[in-house]
């Protein structure tokens, strides 16, 4: 069954060039495109009135553009975390939400690796120094691991953080995963889940794989940081929050860890004075971990399929809030 043309998608956001894949999908069920000119919370809510789905990536759908959405049976989200909507009113409503959860593990998993072999072999740091006509200037000062005798940490073992210790495996000796819904002591794909903070003090290479929650929020701070070696290296490729920037920020400038890698951070866009930018030891970049061009052209197919499932009263792939079943405002 085919929805019909007076039917609206709301498209919140993006950050790739055009919309011209998901309007493909979304035009073949008689579907119209609104894409909102800005993010702001009141633009939003606005156009949200007479939108009949909500597609959106990094813009906060909060309580109030969901409220302003009397007509809207679902909200899809173009990636991985939902926590820039707010699941609990969008449930008390009676609107679905959806994801696309394995849609780029694969590039995810590659930059953080890339960020771990970058930041070990002080890639960044001689490249700006041999550009600024220092060839004969280097001082081998700072530690670059044998990769073979390191240890590499993951925390979060699933989907994306198994990629990860699956690429490493090819450079790291020891690889140990920690994740709160895998007792200690398992080997799981080869790899040895332990407690957090053993993972944290043993490990050369850290790397985030888990969802911003309340409970994973500052979940590296100055205590964490102060546990592990000297010379470790972390990697940031998940929510930005995880990590307190101001504490990562004076370890650094004390020589507590060797270096940090983040793909995210909070909030973002950050300042142009970011206390972390002033770091040679630290690579930043823009939340493209996830970018490929096919990736990009997956996810947005997908994240569309999800609303004409949904408003052809099928259910989604991928149900975040399946308790509103039965009581939504689409008939699942």
């Amino acid at each position: 069954m085919l929805c019909a043309m007076s039917k609206k998608v709301l498209i919140t956001d993006y950050v790739w060039d055009s919309l011209e894949p998901e309007r493909q999908v979304l035009e073949a069920a008689g579907l119209e495109i609104v894409a909102a000119p800005d993010g702001s919370e009141e633009t939003l809510a606005d156009l949200a009135r007479d939108a009949d789905a909500i597609m959106f990536c990094f813009a906060q759908v909060t309580a109030k553009v969901l409220r302003a959405a009397t007509r809207c049976l679902v909200a899809s989200r173009y990636g991985i975390g939902v926590d820039n909507i707010d699941i609990a009113e969008a449930t008390k409503l009676g609107i679905v939400v959806t994801n696309v959860p394995d849609y780029c593990i694969g590039e995810v998993a590659d930059h953080a690796i890339s960020m771990i072999l970058a930041l070990n072999r002080r890639l960044g740091e001689h490249d700006r120094l041999v550009k600024r006509g220092g060839w004969a200037d280097l001082a081998l000062n700072r530690t670059m691991r044998r990769m073979s005798d390191a240890t590499l940490g993951v925390i979060g073992f699933g989907r994306i953080g198994r990629a990860v210790a699956e690429r490493g495996k090819a450079f790291c000796g020891r690889i140990v995963a920690y994740d709160p819904l895998i007792e200690p002591g398992q080997v799981v794909d080869g790899v040895e889940c332990v407690e957090f903070g053993q993972l944290i003090e043993q490990s050369d290479f850290i790397t985030l794989h888990v969802p911003l929650t309340p409970d994973t929020e500052g979940l590296i701070g100055s205590g964490e940081l102060a546990r592990m070696k000297d010379d470790a290296i972390i990697v940031n490729c998940a929510r930005g929050g995880l990590i307190d920037e101001s504490a990562l920020a004076e370890a650094l400038a004390h020589d507590q860890i060797g270096g940090a890698g983040l793909d995210v951070l909070e909030p973002a866009p950050p300042s142009a004075k970011h206390p972390l930018f002033g770091f040679d030891n630290v690579i930043i970049t823009p939340h493209t971990a996830f970018f490929s061009q096919a990736s990009t052209l997956e996810l947005e197919r997908r994240t569309a399929r999800e609303v004409v499932r949904v408003l052809n009263a099928e259910r989604p792939e991928n149900f975040i809030n399946p308790e509103v079943a039965g009581r939504s405002r689409a008939n699942l």
